[in-house]
């Protein structure tokens, strides 16, 4: 990705040459003609590289430099400065800054500093995902992800985690939201506290507020005795409300006003309970809409929707397909007590073809009955469902490496897949193919010589 660079300086005709040579070195290039220009500059856009002049009328380069520690910490700074002002810039150094350059500059020399920075945001990006790899593996919470969306996701929830405001996490069947939320859990400053989960539309009303609010004994028929509901047991802790749009009217009544007093009131209760809690929700409905039909609160969602993470469709991030199938079949072929070791080239191919309307649970499920009716110790193309790559061969989903396949490439696909269905009897598979026996048999002799 092309590296963005902020040149600032109260000299039009300095900052336009300088400008001019960094675009000329392959670098996108916004300007500024003042420190105070800069500064609103870096509160709304991102930048990689700043160059800045140091000695500028009002808001100097010093305090550009300060500013840009404050809005952007990975950013970093090159201060341009007389050579009467080379302490000054030693001082912008300790401030911060990556360099300084006393100018009359040569534009060799700035164009290596410049791409050194570059280099050092760089290395430090690249670390970062590193970190957030090994977080996802070895972590208390497991989010396996490459992809730019989910790793921006979990570095916002790292952030938001420690406030304590509720959360709506939105996205479809299958996407992970509970995972996520416990992801959100994991990084609060409540890590040590409950995590208890409610669907709430697997109850009707009256088993859900006993759930949720528990209740005194003497209550009704059975209640011998007092049973604290989900949201007092999770205090100091979370509470994830599943499917919260299911919820009766009812019960959004008495969910918000727990939400508004931090207190609840037991079934049969006379007294009110105190509740510390913090309140993660997750749907699969567009809220939206939801609210605008009536059939949810307006002022719950502003309760519930503080921040909001919408998990993109596994369909969205396909590059998350083999590490995940991976980390799935490895899972599986240990609780199996198989020796299941790999995912054929073929078969990765197909998985990664498929637009998973099931989602994260759909792949999990691809995998575990694969290494179900494997014998050996790979999973094949032969042990995904029949139809699965021969959808994807007849239009056009199967990829190669990241790549689109060749159209050899869907044959063959198509063809190992059909001498599964036949047990790999040649003979009956070139008859479904509509092909003689020797013609199959060169097919596969060109494949595997290829």
């Amino acid at each position: 990705m092309t590296a963005r660079l902020l040149v600032v300086d109260d000299d039009k005709v300095a900052l336009a040459n300088l400008a001019l040579a960094m675009r000329r070195a392959g670098y996108k290039v916004q300007t500024a003609s003042g420190g105070e220009e800069a500064c609103a500059l870096l509160g709304r856009e991102r930048f990689d590289v700043v160059l800045t002049d140091l000695k500028m009328p009002g808001v100097d380069g010093l305090a550009v430099v300060r500013c840009c520690r404050e809005r952007q910490a990975d950013a970093e700074v090159i201060v341009l400065t007389a050579f009467a002002s080379v302490d000054n810039a030693v001082g912008a150094m300790r401030e911060g800054a990556f360099n300084y350059l006393s100018k009359p500059y040569r534009l060799d020399e700035v164009r290596a500093v410049v791409a050194e920075a570059v280099a050092k945001v760089a290395l430090r990006a690249e670390n970062r995902h590193l970190r957030e790899a090994l977080d996802s593996v070895h972590g208390p919470v497991r989010i396996i992800t490459r992809d730019p969306v989910m790793l921006g996701l979990m570095d916002m929830a790292r952030r938001v985690a420690p406030t304590g405001c509720n959360v709506l996490i939105t996205g479809e069947s299958g996407t992970g939201k509970e995972l996520f939320a416990r992801y959100l859990h994991a990084h609060s400053d409540r890590p040590e506290g409950p995590f208890l989960a409610v669907n709430c539309g697997a109850f009707h009303e009256d088993l859900l507020a006993n759930e949720l609010f528990g209740h005194e004994k003497g209550a009704f028929t059975g209640a011998s005795a007092d049973k604290p509901g989900l949201i007092e047991a999770a205090g100091g802790g979370t509470l994830f409300l599943d499917e919260v749009t299911e919820m009766t009217p009812g019960m959004q009544v008495k969910l918000l006003r727990v939400i508004q007093e931090r207190e609840l009131m037991r079934l049969g209760g006379t007294r009110p309970v105190r509740v510390d809690v913090r309140f993660i929700a997750a749907t699969n409905q567009e809220v939206p809409r939801v609210v605008e039909s009536g059939q949810f609160r307006q002022d719950l969602f502003y309760r519930l929707n503080v921040v909001n993470f919408d998990l993109p469709p596994l369909r969205a991030r396909r590059d998350d397909v083999p590490p995940l199938a991976e980390f799935f079949l490895s899972r599986a072929a240990a609780y199996m007590r198989k020796d299941v070791r790999a995912i054929t080239r073929e078969a990765m191919d197909c998985l990664v073809g498929h637009d998973y309307p099931g989602n994260v649970r759909e792949l999990l499920n691809l995998v575990e009955r694969g290494i179900a009716v494997t014998t050996g110790t790979e999973m094949g193309v032969e042990h995904l469902p029949g139809d699965l790559c021969q959808r994807q061969a007849g239009h056009g989903f199967v990829r190669k490496e990241g790549r689109v396949a060749t159209l050899e490439e869907h044959e063959m696909t198509y063809i190992r897949w059909v001498l599964g269905e036949a047990g790999g009897n040649q003979s009956l598979a070139a008859k479904w193919l509509g092909i003689n026996r020797v013609s199959l048999w060169r097919k596969l002799k060109d494949h595997l010589a290829g």
